[in-house]
C-alpha cells in the first residue's frame, strides 16, 4: 500500500515540478543603476528557445507582440518575453543584416552611415543553438558564425569590456532605450530597457558596470517596448519591425 501511495503522489506532483522549467529560462526584474531605473530580462540560452520574428507565413509583418503570440498559439506555444530587436525603415523592414530561421533577408552592412545605426562600430546579435552572442560587425564578418537568427543594429554599447568611444559623459540626448548584452561564454542573453530617459553613456555603463557583460548592442530608443508577462509588462505602441521573443509551451 505504501508503495502505491508513493507512486500516486509522484504522479500527481510531476506536473507541479515540471511547470517551472520553461519559466526558469528567464528572469525579469527591475533594478537601479547610476540614478536611473531599468528592467532587465536575463535569458538562460542553455534552456531557451529564443527566436527573431518579422513576418508570418503569409509574408505579413507581425508588428505587435500579440500577433506573434496568436500565431504561436496554433502550435501550442506562447511568448514568455519579447522586445523590439533592431532598427527598421518606414516599411518596417530591417535596416541592417537580418537572418530568421537560417534565411537571410538583408545582408550585413559594414560601412559608416547616418543615424545611430551608422555610428560605428555597430554590431550583430547572433542566436545559435544553446548560445547567443553580440559581435562587433567586422568581427562578425570575419568569424562567420553559423547563426540561426541574427539582427544587426547600432551602435555597439560595450565592445570587449569598453564603452563605445563616441559616448559622451555629458551628453544631453536622452531617450528610453533598449538593447542586449551577452556573456563571454554565450550562455546568457541579457535584455535591458530603461524605465526613464537615459544617455548612451549611462545605458552602456549599465551593461558594463552593473551587469558585467563584455559586449552589448543598442537596439533602439524612443520606440523601445517590452513584453514580459511575468512582471506585468505588455508595452503598447506603433507597429514594430524585427522582434526578439522567448518561446515556451502554452500552459
Amino acid at each position: 500500500m505504501k508503495r502505491i501511495v508513493a507512486s500516486l503522489l509522484t504522479f500527481l506532483m510531476a506536473p507541479v515540478l515540471m511547470a517551472p522549467v520553461a519559466a526558469a529560462a528567464q528572469d525579469c526584474r527591475d533594478i537601479e543603476h547610476g540614478g536611473n531605473g531599468y528592467t532587465v530580462c536575463d535569458i538562460d540560452m542553455t534552456q531557451a528557445d529564443l527566436r527573431l520574428f518579422l513576418q508570418d507565413d503569409t509574408g505579413a509583418l507581425y508588428g505587435h507582440f500579440s500577433s506573434i503570440d496568436s500565431a504561436l498559439a496554433g502550435s501550442g506555444k506562447r511568448l514568455a518575453f519579447a522586445m523590439n530587436a533592431g532598427m527598421y525603415h518606414d516599411d518596417r523592414t530591417p535596416v541592417g543584416h537580418y537572418l530568421e530561421n537560417g534565411i537571410e533577408t538583408k545582408r550585413v552592412i559594414t560601412n559608416e552611415g547616418p543615424g545611430n545605426f551608422g555610428l560605428l562600430p555597430n554590431g550583430v546579435f547572433c542566436i545559435r543553438e544553446g548560445r547567443a552572442d553580440v559581435f562587433e560587425t567586422l568581427a562578425f564578418v570575419e568569424a562567420q558564425p553559423a547563426c540561426q537568427y541574427a539582427t544587426q543594429s547600432g551602435p555597439m554599447l560595450v565592445i570587449d569590456g569598453e564603452l563605445h568611444p563616441r559616448f559622451l559623459v555629458d551628453s544631453t540626448s536622452r531617450y528610453v532605450r533598449n538593447g542586449v548584452g551577452t556573456s563571454a561564454d554565450g550562455t546568457r542573453a541579457v535584455f535591458v530597457i530603461s524605465r526613464n530617459a537615459v544617455t548612451f553613456h549611462e545605458f552602456g555603463s549599465m551593461f558594463r558596470d552593473a551587469l558585467n557583460l563584455p559586449n552589448a548592442l543598442y537596439f533602439d530608443g524612443n520606440i523601445s517596448r517590452l513584453y514580459a508577462p511575468s512582471i506585468g509588462r505588455n508595452d503598447l505602441g506603433f507597429r514594430l519591425g524585427p522582434i526578439v521573443g522567448l518561446v515556451v509551451d502554452a500552459e
